[in-house]
């Protein structure tokens, strides 16, 4: 399997690499896709939350959205 990931990607797949963050670019792949599938997963979690809040006639301010975001970055 193989897919076109672009000049830029490459370079930045090279470069950490080089860097010694990662012993290949296999690594630096799977890294990057463990990120996404962990935002996807946190995204899930927020809309079902902000969903259930809805449901229930819940409101918001935007701070109380703000603390939690942030709240959420720190787990």
């Amino acid at each position: 399997m193989s897919y076109a990931i672009g000049d830029h990607f490459n370079k930045f797949i090279r470069k950490q690499v080089k860097n010694g963050r990662y012993n290949n670019a296999s690594e630096v792949v799977r890294e990057g896709l463990r990120l996404v599938e962990e935002r996807e997963a946190k995204l899930k979690a927020l809309r079902k939350h902000i969903g259930t809040a809805i449901k229930r006639g819940g409101s918001y301010s935007d701070e109380d959205i703000g603390e939690a975001l942030v709240n959420d970055k720190g787990q």
